[in-house]
């Protein structure tokens, strides 16, 4: 399969500035990990080398990113230095924060399991959904589009439509369909029926779906003798204790100490053996992690980045990102 590399250098770095999370959702187990915070410090020297190494996004991620009490100065310290900055929220502090952090986030999601209340504290395993539609009504004060991120399941395929009509058409903010993926024995997997349904919603307005990932999962995800993904490479993951994490966060098979040393670490002969080494693991078989197959798609010329284009070009038009990528 043709798979032919498009750029030589990382272009996102999933930075977890805490894996400690103020929900408990149940195809997730980031909010399991003890974790501590990072520092100011970490981060600016972070970013730094992350110019260096030509990465284009960061993604301040966690756990609940938005538990950290520093994430406006981080997101200054990115816009600063060029980065297009993304932050994923499940809101429940957004309307606390949001002045804080307007103009910092170009591409902010809130997450959504249900258009449904009960349904959606379920999933998350706290009450937050009165919450979610506050800083819906926040953000739009604030003239911020936040874009709504429905992670989808068999069993609540069925809500895209209202939330679709709900949220999104009369605030025409994009809708982010997330098919969901299993690892660490949390997660599940999608029918071809299910698959085919997302591939129809992906081609309407406001939505976004990388038709990779449906193209992907009909193959059977990733093979390890002939691999699509490419995250080490293609994504650089820093853990809370300002860590190297590789081959990425999922797996996690090594750890290493940044020390404010982030450009030599990654340059060095032994990150660069253990980067090739991406999507060959024995767990990588069978592999349909969404946020490291996006940038594998983006990068690599292939069956999946034909695949991927129409989606990617169609959010970066609507949401003016793309003018930040020239």
């Amino acid at each position: 399969m043709m798979n032919i590399p498009l750029t030589q250098h990382p272009v996102l770095c999933n930075y977890y500035v805490t894996y400690r999370c103020n929900a408990k959702c149940s195809f997730c187990d980031i909010w399991e990990k003890p974790s501590p915070y990072v520092t100011i410090e970490e981060v600016t020297q972070n970013l730094k080398d992350l110019k260096r190494l030509g990465v284009n996004v960061i993604d301040f991620t966690g756990g609940e990113p938005l538990l950290h009490r520093q994430l406006p100065d981080f997101l200054n310290i990115a816009k600063s230095l060029g980065f297009i900055t993304t932050v994923t929220t499940n809101a429940l502090l957004y309307p606390k924060m949001a002045t804080s952090l307007k103009g910092l986030i170009d591409m902010l999601h809130f997450s959504l399991d249900s258009p449904h209340e009960a349904a959606h504290n379920e999933s998350r395993g706290v009450k937050l959904f009165d919450k979610f539609l506050e800083s819906i009504e926040v953000a739009k004060q604030l003239n911020e589009r936040p874009d709504i991120i429905f992670t989808v399941f068999s069993h609540n395929i069925h809500e895209i439509e209202e939330v679709y009509n709900r949220f999104c058409l009369p605030n025409q903010f994009m809708l982010i369909l997330n098919p969901v993926f299993e690892y660490n024995e949390v997660g599940a997997q999608l029918s071809k029926e299910d698959l085919d349904i997302l591939s129809v919603w992906g081609k309407k307005k406001y939505v976004y779906l990388n038709q990779g990932f449906i193209e992907l999962r009909k193959n059977g995800g990733n093979h390890i003798a002939q691999p699509v993904c490419k995250a080490g490479s293609t994504t650089v993951v820093i853990s809370p204790e300002n860590e190297l994490v590789l081959p990425c966060y999922h797996l996690g098979l090594e750890n290493h100490k940044i020390s404010n040393n982030l450009y030599e670490l990654w340059t060095s002969k032994n990150i660069q053996k253990a980067i090739k080494m991406e999507g060959r693991h024995a767990a990588c078989e069978g592999c349909t992690i969404n946020c490291y197959m996006q940038p594998s798609f983006a990068t690599h010329l292939s069956q999946y980045w034909f695949k991927a284009l129409p989606s990617t070009l169609k959010y970066n038009l609507i949401k003016g990102t793309w003018k930040q990528l020239l």
